[in-house]
């Protein structure tokens, strides 16, 4: 199984008031192809922090941050620019999408700015549509953003990450904002995706959807605590209980 993200040292310390803020601390972990790891943690532990620092969304300190084998932290601002739209998807709690386009052109919208781009616009938006069609939100596909729910614009910022074919989604609390239905859907699609082969890494505060996960890391502190193995999820209802049951105990051993 080849390595897809590795980070080596990794440190994130802030400036506030005069005074030094360490929030990541020394940081060593591994994502490997076709995983779907979540990050678990208290809060203003450095989970979120973690996630932007080795998606090159922000600058570490010190350390190395190494993605489909180059290291981003010796890039400039440009070029991780670049690779974050060809070869990273990204999904957030709050459903970040231009409100003066449809949920297509939004959906759309990273293939259409690509610097790689080899199709016609017509070809970026069937692949769009097919998205959709694969996430069941094609009869929003005109709609304007504020026309749909929150399940529905989930799905679609799922199908935004999806569009340039990326080599791992990041997804900051991506069910953070829903009901327990649409999180439950949104997980499923995410799940759908992660056995296609899209690697995918995971901030969740929630453990019905991190046991959905193969693998999760907490964090404490700004450093990495622990880790568990769950493997992979067939979607057997009394099979996540049991994962539920087994995370929450060792969650509780965290110290959680």
């Amino acid at each position: 199984m080849s390595t897809v993200l590795q980070a080596k040292g990794l440190c994130k310390t802030y400036i506030v008031n005069k005074h030094q803020n360490n929030v990541l601390k020394n940081i060593d972990l591994t994502v490997n192809e076709g995983e779907m790891v979540a990050i678990m943690g208290p809060s203003g532990s450095g989970k979120s922090t973690l996630l932007y620092c080795v998606s090159g969304m922000d600058r570490v300190t010190a350390g190395e941050v190494i993605f489909n084998g180059k290291d981003t932290t010796k890039l400039s601002a440009k070029e991780l620019s670049s690779l974050r739209l060809e070869e990273m998807g990204f999904i957030f709690q709050q459903m970040y999408m231009m409100k003066n386009l449809s949920v297509l052109d939004n959906i759309i919208l990273p293939a259409v700015e690509s610097k790689n781009r080899t199709e016609s616009r017509k070809q970026i938006e069937e692949r769009g549509k097919a998205l959709m069609h694969r996430l069941g939100i094609d009869e929003v596909c005109g709609n304007d953003i504020n026309e749909v729910s929150g399940g529905q614009l989930q799905r679609a910022c799922i199908c935004r990450s999806m569009i340039n074919s990326p080599k791992i989604i990041f997804a900051d609390e991506p069910t953070g904002s829903l009901n327990r239905s649409s999180s439950d859907e949104v997980m499923k699609e995410l799940l759908s995706l992660n056995k296609d082969g899209t690697t995918i890494m995971c901030v969740t505060h929630d453990t019905k959807v991190a046991s959905k996960c193969s693998r999760v890391l907490y964090i404490t502190d700004g450093n990495i605590v622990g880790e568990k193995e769950l493997g992979s999820f067939s979607g057997d209802e009394g099979e996540l209980r049991d994962r539920e049951r087994t995370l929450n105990n060792w969650l509780m051993e965290q110290g959680w």
